[in-house]
């Protein structure tokens, strides 16, 4: 693989904190941000961030896999949330390709809306039951090969773990 024109980089942190353009959300469906990541956006985003959820599910429908919604932030530090939903890991069937495109559908929209910069978390790997070290490694050449195959578009992909297993797994994927 060539060497892509953006950066990606391993960061241990919370993703709601990031000073990005783009917050990924591993959402589900629905947008219903009961838990993990995305019940962290709406505590740190504010109302705002499940009540633009709920409108776009209104006008569009359920987010089916491959694709991305748009909502703004809220009180987010980030101008923009891109959900996506990733696999739900079941053993037996090829969960990989669901979870490329996971990651590319987000990517995609990010730069449609002209961001630079995004902050990305292990989609999946949460109750959606992905293993942690395969996941990581997916979500980390995905980037890379969608920023070679898209140069000139964003600048820089955190991948991020909010603690020091994802964090950890990221790194080792990046090396």
């Amino acid at each position: 693989m060539s060497k892509p024109a953006g950066s990606v980089r391993v960061v241990r942190g919370d993703i709601t904190e990031q000073d990005t353009d783009v917050i990924v959300n591993a959402a589900n469906e629905h947008l219903a941000h009961g838990g993990g990541v995305a019940a962290a956006m709406v505590r740190a985003g504010g109302s705002i961030v499940q009540d633009e959820s709920d409108a776009w599910v209104r006008e569009h429908g359920p987010v089916v896999a491959g694709t991305a919604a748009v909502t703004g932030a809220g009180a987010m530090p980030a101008k923009w949330i891109v959900h996506v939903v990733g696999p739900r890991f079941r053993t037996g069937r090829d969960n990989a390709p669901l979870l490329k495109d996971a990651v590319r559908a987000a990517l995609s929209a990010a730069a449609d809306i002209g961001a630079r910069s995004v902050a990305m978390p292990a989609i999946s790997a949460g109750v959606f039951g992905y293993p942690i070290d395969e996941a990581t490694q997916i979500i980390a050449n995905a980037c890379l090969a969608w920023l070679v195959a898209n140069p000139d578009s964003i600048d820089e992909i955190r991948l991020m773990g909010f603690g020091g297993e994802t964090a950890a797994a990221f790194r080792k994927a990046v090396s």
